[in-house]
């Protein structure tokens, strides 16, 4: 029996057309960042090339607007913004995210919330064509994004193929490794997207980005151009990464299991418990497998680390039953409907750049810090 697959690019679009060059315009690059802000001079420089706004959305007292402000060469249109506490942020009140909350599975990153406060800041500036850039990512070709903005015409999200580090979760790295077959799929740390078709949202979950990427009942088309590279990193630095990682792999990498198998549509009918039971097997088999061939490494600067993460991720995948999947894939699906509805009542664009700040917060909640050349 199958166990794994370590790639689902055939549901990808990989030979698009020449898109149009004269719509190949980025209307801004947003970066969700919780480093110091020197990691944002390779996007200030893109966007200084692109003449187009950097987004910066700052949390961590290390990583703040004024300092990123300071930073700003000369001429670069930027907005840099601290997020200050979610539950002050203009967002909805997500089901995935309260069926999860005080329990073993909740996740306590708040790089979903940036992305999709950044996709309701677009919505309020009228911005259509957006690029997510992780501050990890370098994209050496800034022509990449206006080519990959302009194939928006077709696709409602174009991803940059990682000719980097590459970008899977922990198990899957421990996979690729030791011997197995493993690539990566387009991801939001390098994604242009279309804001206004087809509004989608990112829930707070590991492949976050994955789950952004579906309609209902099939993907959202797709493709790739161009080239982004993500920096390096030690991905057994903690086994606790592998663990908190496995729910939100488990949720993706089913789904996609099942968008392989109906050739990309209607995935949702056969996403009932009967199937989460047979991909939860499946997934203890593939740990299992992943971990005797870490045990038979060679001791090296890798080779116990990756086991305690594998050991860590098949912790925590004996906890997760079939019915939580079920019920996560139901929240999300109205998670989804209510994000359409979110946005639209929020749809009429800010005067300004203080209008649309002013309407990123609730209602009585401290207003935003953020600093601004626009």
């Amino acid at each position: 029996m199958e166990h794994h697959r370590g790639s689902h690019r055939q549901l990808i679009d990989t030979s698009p057309a020449t898109a149009p060059p004269t719509r190949g315009h980025v209307d801004a690059i947003i970066v969700p960042t919780v480093r110091a802000p020197g990691c944002l001079s390779h996007a200030m420089r893109l966007a200084g090339r692109l003449r187009c706004p950097l987004v910066s959305l700052h949390s961590r007292w290390w990583s703040r607007a004024d300092l990123a402000a300071g930073l700003m060469p000369e001429g670069t249109p930027y907005l840099a913004i601290d997020l200050g506490e979610q539950r002050h942020l203009n967002l909805p009140d997500l089901r995935t995210t309260a069926m999860l909350r005080s329990t073993r599975f909740e996740r306590t990153t708040d790089i979903g919330a940036k992305r999709n406060l950044g996709l309701l800041l677009a919505t309020l500036m009228g911005w259509e064509r957006v690029v997510f850039l992780d501050d990890d990512v370098e994209v050496d070709a800034p022509g990449d994004l206006v080519r990959a903005a302009a194939l928006l015409d077709r696709y409602d999200a174009v991803g940059l193929h990682n000719d980097g580090f590459p970008d899977n979760s922990v198990v899957c790295h421990a996979h690729r490794l030791t011997g197995g077959h493993q690539e990566s799929f387009v991801g939001g740390g390098a994604l242009a997207v279309e804001t206004f078709r087809d509004p989608s949202f990112f829930p707070c979950v590991y492949n976050e980005d994955w789950f952004y990427l579906l309609e209902e009942r099939s993907l959202r088309s797709l493709t790739v151009a161009g080239t982004a590279r993500q920096r390096p990193y030690d991905p057994f630095d903690r086994p606790a990464r592998a663990r908190d990682q496995e729910l939100g792999d488990v949720l993706a990498e089913g789904v996609y299991w099942l968008l392989d198998d109906h050739g990309g549509a209607d995935w949702t009918a056969a996403a009932g418990p009967a199937y989460w039971r047979r991909f939860l097997l499946r997934r203890e088999c593939f740990l299992l497998d992943v971990l005797r061939r870490a045990g038979r490494l060679p001791t090296g600067p890798w080779s116990r680390s990756m086991e305690a993460s594998v050991r860590a991720a098949l912790g925590r995948l004996r906890t997760i039953e079939a019915e939580l999947c079920v019920r996560y894939v139901e929240a999300w699906r109205q998670d989804r409907r209510g994000w359409v509805e979110h946005l639209k009542r929020h749809s009429r664009l800010a005067w300004n750049v203080p209008d649309a700040l002013a309407r990123l917060t609730r209602l009585g909640a401290p207003a935003l810090t953020w600093r601004s050349s626009l």
